[in-house]
C-alpha cells in the first residue's frame, strides 16, 4: 500500500530567469528574420506551465500520467515537470460542527446529538487517492460514529444501578471513545483527529416533556430520601438527649406520638403551624 512521498523541487526563481532567456533568444532570432525563433517560444510556453506556488500549511500532490510522483510540502515558489498534474490540499486544522441528528440510545429513546470535530490532513496520498472526496468522507464517517456511540449507551441512568455509564453522566469517557472511534474510521483517508467532543445532547422533542418530568420526579425522590434520613437522625438524637438528661420520661405511646410529630415537622414540605397545649400533657 503506497503512502505519502515527499519530493524535492527546483527553484522557481532560477527557472524564471531561464524562461526570460528563452524569450530573449526568440526575440533575437526573430530580429534576424529567422523562423527558428518559434522553437524557444514553444519551449518557454511549455516551461511556464511548470511554475507552482505552495502557500504555508498547504501541499501539492504531483501525478504524471496517472503515476503518483510525490508531494511538495515546502512552501515557496517552485518549478516541476510541466507535464505533472498538480492538486493542492490544505494541511490546516479544520472544524466540523455537525448539526444535531436524531438517533436512538441504548434504551431506544430518541435523542438529538451533535459533535464538534477538529481535524487535518496528515497523509496527502491517502486523502487524494484512497477516498473519493476526503471532506465528504469526514462528514459521513462522523455521523456514522455518532450513531454507533449513541446506540451503545443510555442517555441517562436514572435509578438503574446496572448501567455503569450514560451519555450525560460519563461525558469525558464518551468523548474519549468518540475521539478513538473517529480516528479509526478516518485513518483510511489520511486524516488526523485533533479533538472530537459532543456539542449537543438532548432528548428528542416528542419525549422531552415526559423525560423532564421523570428527571424531576427522580430528583424529588432523591431529595426526600435525604430529608427522611436526616429527620430520622434528628429524632433519634432528640430522644437520646431527653433520656440522657432525664428531662422527660415518655412511655411507648407518648414516644410514638412524639416521633410522629417530629417526623411531620421535619419532613413536611409546608411550614408547620404550632399548637400550644395549655393544659396537662396527658389531657
Amino acid at each position: 500500500m503506497e503512502t505519502e512521498k515527499i519530493i524535492k523541487t527546483q527553484s522557481g526563481y532560477l527557472h524564471l530567469i531561464l524562461n526570460f532567456a528563452l524569450l530573449g533568444i526568440a526575440i533575437f532570432l526573430f530580429s534576424r528574420k529567422n523562423i527558428l525563433g518559434l522553437i524557444p517560444i514553444i519551449i518557454a510556453v511549455i516551461h511556464l506551465v511548470g511554475f507552482m506556488v505552495v502557500n504555508p500549511n498547504k501541499a501539492a500532490v504531483l501525478v504524471l500520467f496517472g503515476d503518483y510522483k510525490g508531494t511538495v510540502l515546502k512552501n515557496g515558489f517552485h518549478w516541476v515537470n510541466p507535464f505533472f498534474s498538480k492538486r493542492k490540499i490544505s494541511l490546516r486544522a479544520r472544524n466540523l460542527d455537525s448539526k444535531p441528528i436524531k438517533v436512538n440510545d441504548q434504551l431506544g429513546n430518541p435523542i438529538m446529538i451533535g459533535v464538534v470535530l477538529v481535524w487535518k490532513v496528515k497523509d496527502t496520498y491517502k486523502a487524494a487517492f484512497d477516498v473519493n472526496d476526503f471532506e465528504e468522507f469526514v462528514i459521513i464517517q462522523s455521523e456514522t460514529a455518532i450513531r454507533k456511540l449513541a446506540s451503545a449507551y443510555p442517555y441517562d441512568t436514572f435509578d438503574d444501578d446496572e448501567s455503569e455509564m450514560s451519555l450525560r453522566s460519563g461525558l469525558e469517557d464518551i468523548n474519549h471513545q468518540l475521539d478513538t472511534e473517529m480516528q479509526e474510521r478516518l485513518n483510511i483517508a489520511g486524516i488526523e483527529v485533533i479533538e472530537a467532543r459532543i456539542s449537543h445532547l438532548a432528548y428528542s422533542s416528542e419525549i422531552a416533556g415526559a423525560m423532564l418530568q421523570r428527571q424531576q420526579a427522580t430528583a424529588i425522590v432523591a431529595a426526600r430520601l435525604k430529608i427522611v434520613e436526616g429527620a430520622v437522625g434528628m429524632v433519634e438524637m432528640a430522644l437520646e438527649q431527653l433520656s440522657h438528661k432525664e428531662i422527660l420520661e415518655l412511655d411507648n405511646e407518648k414516644r410514638a406520638t412524639m416521633v410522629s410529630n417530629l417526623m411531620v415537622v421535619l419532613c413536611g414540605d409546608k411550614n408547620v403551624q404550632p399548637v400550644v397545649n395549655a393544659g396537662s400533657l396527658y389531657t
